[in-house]
């Protein structure tokens, strides 16, 4: 009120004011606005601040979350310059590291896993929890060692995924370095099409379907995608448990006899003694479909490792990858199957088992059982039986693996 009756006063006298005497009031009156109008917004406008800082405070706890706790870190600069050597896709802010580890010049272990379409399934993230949590609490690495996960995704899921690991790699209780590398689904995609295209209609259910995609047979050509100074790999399904340190499974490539290029679990269901169905008739004293230990029931590609090197340098491997060598094959053993790399693995083993190690089955215990209520129920058991330890369970067909 009294700053009301101050104006009416000023305008009052403003008649009698030379035109300087008005603009020395007119400032004076700015000035006195000023005043009352700061001093009553004083708690806005702090309040303003303090909600900036905030938001800075919360910016920096952001930041700080991309590397989740001082245990996680980028690459120091040795190991950042490999990985653009390497250059076999975007390298992920998220790393785990020993102080020190790089310097080491240990081996980098390298494993892939499929992550498209993760974004649109809670069942998908959930199997990937399972995964990396199993994983990241059995793993142990010499010092100097670094394990590489790659991950072949969309944009969408590959933003979930770099959230989603952000959070299952900050309690990991591991000592060891990881480094996350991201490949863009597009670009692989056009880079395998030309390489698979003819074997898609022998191994796809269909347009539109799962496997049908290019992108699922990228084990069959991955020594032509990455970069030669990428040797070993191993690829993994989303959907498995670890029961062990999954440095073992590397150490199985030592076991590869000569000729050897991949190393491969068998089928633990009769799936393909109904796809061989025809051949198996036309030739009733075959071991192709049959059970082990005698039979040949083909692959299972859960948990494949894939000597890139030599792959490469297997000319046997590289001739049954050309077109006319698929068809050939895929009308000698009247297949046609819908599993993608995995058929493509399965018929070309019955010609060429020398190009296969074959794992036991515990690094690849599947657990599906579909085929026993399928018709399949007298014979299911010879094919299901897995003795020995368990080092990976595969929850294949959203079967449900054992708790711990």
């Amino acid at each position: 009120m009294g700053f009301l009756v101050l104006v009416v006063r000023i305008m009052g006298r403003i008649s009698t004011f030379r035109s300087y005497q008005f603009l020395l009031l007119l400032a004076a009156m700015f000035a006195v606005i000023a005043f009352y109008y700061f001093g009553s917004e004083r708690h806005s406008f702090s309040s303003t601040t303090k909600r900036i800082r905030q938001t800075q405070a919360n910016t920096n706890r952001n930041d700080a979350d991309l590397t989740v706790d001082t245990r996680i870190s980028h690459l120091p600069a040795s190991e950042q310059q490999r990985g653009e050597e390497l250059n076999v896709g975007e390298e992920s802010d998220i790393s785990r590291s020993r102080k020190g580890s790089s310097e080491a010049g240990g081996q980098r272990y390298h494993a892939l896993m499929m992550f498209t379409k993760v974004d649109r399934s809670r069942s998908l993230q959930d199997k990937f929890r399972v995964a990396m949590l199993s994983m990241v609490k059995l793993a142990h690495f010499l010092e100097g060692e670094v394990l590489v996960l790659h991950f072949v995704s969309d944009q969408a899921s590959q933003e979930l995924g770099q959230r989603m690991l952000q959070e299952l790699l900050q309690d990991a209780p591991f000592k060891y370095e990881v480094s996350i590398i991201f490949h863009d689904v597009v670009e692989l995609t056009q880079k395998l099409f030309p390489i698979v295209e003819a074997m898609q209609k022998h191994f796809s259910a269909g347009s539109g379907a799962y496997y049908s995609e290019s992108i699922f047979f990228l084990s069959v050509a991955m020594h032509h995608i990455m970069p030669e100074s990428l040797t070993r790999i191993v690829q993994l399904d989303l959907d498995l448990k670890y029961k062990t340190n999954i440095r073992d499974l590397f150490q199985e490539f030592d076991k590869f006899p000569p000729g050897a290029v991949i190393g491969i679990a068998r089928e633990m269901q009769p799936v393909y003694r109904h796809t061989f169905w025809l051949y198996r008739k036309e030739n009733p004293k075959t071991r192709v479909g049959e059970p082990p230990p005698e039979g040949l029931p083909g692959f299972n590609s859960g948990v494949m490792l894939l000597d890139l090197s030599a792959m490469r340098a297997s000319t046997l491997y590289n001739q049954l990858l050309k077109p006319s060598n698929v068809a050939k094959l895929a009308d000698q053993y009247r297949f046609k199957g819908h599993l993608g790399d995995q058929d493509f693995f399965t018929m070309i083993g019955m010609e060429h088992p020398e190009l296969f190690y074959s794992l036991a089955c515990g690094w690849n215990r599947q657990l599906c059982t579909w085929w026993r209520d399928h018709g399949y129920g007298d014979v299911f058991q010879l094919y299901y039986g897995c003795d020995g330890p368990v080092y990976i369970y595969h929850g294949n067909c959203n079967s449900p693996i054992p708790d711990d």
